[in-house]
């Protein structure tokens, strides 16, 4: 099992994986001023071609920090929005199907408030709690995308990646 140290999110080492931007603190161009302020198109989020984006929400408890199984969707982004506290979320870049890139996979720190779009192909699976016992995180895909485009591979147990 190798170990991954725990990346902070930069525009420049996030960019072959998506984008982001903290939806609580904006720094971003505005609409507006106080009282009323709109922070416009800050991350867009590749719906393919389905139109029906469906708002889940993935609760996920502390566990060990491995990473044992992950997934990507071929035609359609997915959205991460960790509502209620920091999470770490891994990432690879996209292969052909049946291809993990083990070697390449990353972990990042996602501050809570912060929206990821991940391009369609990355590799990634549920987020770990960071810090906490439990983080709600908000899920954006198009409708039923866990049932018709979802491509989950176990990780062998000698090629498990542990989070440090």
């Amino acid at each position: 099992m190798r170990k991954e140290k725990v990346r902070e999110l930069t525009l420049e080492s996030f960019a072959r994986y998506g984008s982001f931007a903290n939806m609580v603190n904006p720094q971003a161009e505005k609409l507006g001023a106080e009282p009323i302020e709109f922070y416009r198109d800050m991350v867009q989020l590749d719906m393919g071609s389905r139109t029906i984006a469906s708002f889940s929400t993935c609760r996920v408890c502390r566990r060990p920090p491995v990473v044992d199984v992950t997934e990507f969707h071929n035609g359609t982004a997915e959205g991460v929005l960790p509502l209620d506290a920091d999470i770490l979320i891994h990432v690879g870049p996209a292969t052909p199907v049946g291809e993990v890139p083990l070697d390449r996979i990353e972990i990042f720190r996602v501050p809570k408030g912060t929206f990821v779009s991940l391009h369609p192909g990355v590799w990634h699976h549920a987020p770990f709690a960071y810090n906490t016992d439990v983080a709600n995180v908000l899920i954006v895909l198009p409708e039923r995308t866990y049932a018709i485009d979802c491509h989950v591979t176990e990780i062998a147990e000698k090629d498990r990646i542990e989070i440090g």
